[in-house]
């Protein structure tokens, strides 16, 4: 028996990757209370690293699929990581444990800011809000972007990206359907062919 066959696979889902209903209503409403700006990161922590219900490929493969998808990725996130775990259900508990409570509050503080709009408070909290989601985003970007440093490939697309929505301001579709075929072709190039 080769040393092989006894180390882990890399890819292999993690052995604990079934939760409870339960554990993913409260994972995903502690998420969306705490994750301002998105949350992706606070989904990866708990699901790759505390959890283990996805392994790092799922997750990223999972939040490649949730930029194609309408509505925020974190969302998708969450129905992904619940699917993957418990199927429909899981996928309905971690949707609701991260959409019930932000709602709530989003709802009621969007019935207020229409009658406050106005007070320069309230604008000058929101430009702050503003630029701290903005920081946590490139944040969040650029740790998503890390694995990838060394690949030119995923840098060249990851600089297109930027630049046709930072610079260029390109709508996102357009984007992703001139990127999504491109990042598939310049794979498919690259790829070492079996002999």
């Amino acid at each position: 028996m080769s040393t092989e066959a006894l180390q882990p696979d890399a890819e292999a889902p993690p052995s604990s990757s079934r939760a409870s209903l339960g554990t993913l209503f409260v994972e995903f409403i502690k998420i969306s209370l705490l994750g301002f700006g998105g949350g992706i990161v606070l989904a990866h922590r708990a699901a790759v690293e505390r959890r283990c219900w996805l392994t790092e490929a799922e997750f990223a493969d999972a939040l490649t699929l949730c930029q194609f998808m309408p509505g925020p990725n974190v969302v998708g996130i969450a129905i992904c990581i619940g699917a993957k775990t418990r199927g429909v259900s899981g996928a309905v508990a971690a949707f609701m444990g991260f959409a019930l409570i932000p709602g709530t509050i989003g709802f009621t503080l969007a019935v207020l800011y229409l009658g406050e709009a106005r007070i320069p408070v309230v604008q000058h909290t929101l430009s702050g809000i503003s630029a701290a989601a903005a920081g946590l985003m490139i944040g969040t970007g650029l740790r998503f972007l890390k694995p990838h440093w060394r690949d030119p490939r995923a840098m060249t697309l990851a600089g297109a990206a930027f630049l046709g929505l930072a610079i260029v301001k390109l709508p996102l579709l357009l984007l992703l359907a001139v990127l999504a075929p491109l990042g598939i072709a310049m794979s498919a190039l690259t790829r070492p062919r079996m002999s």
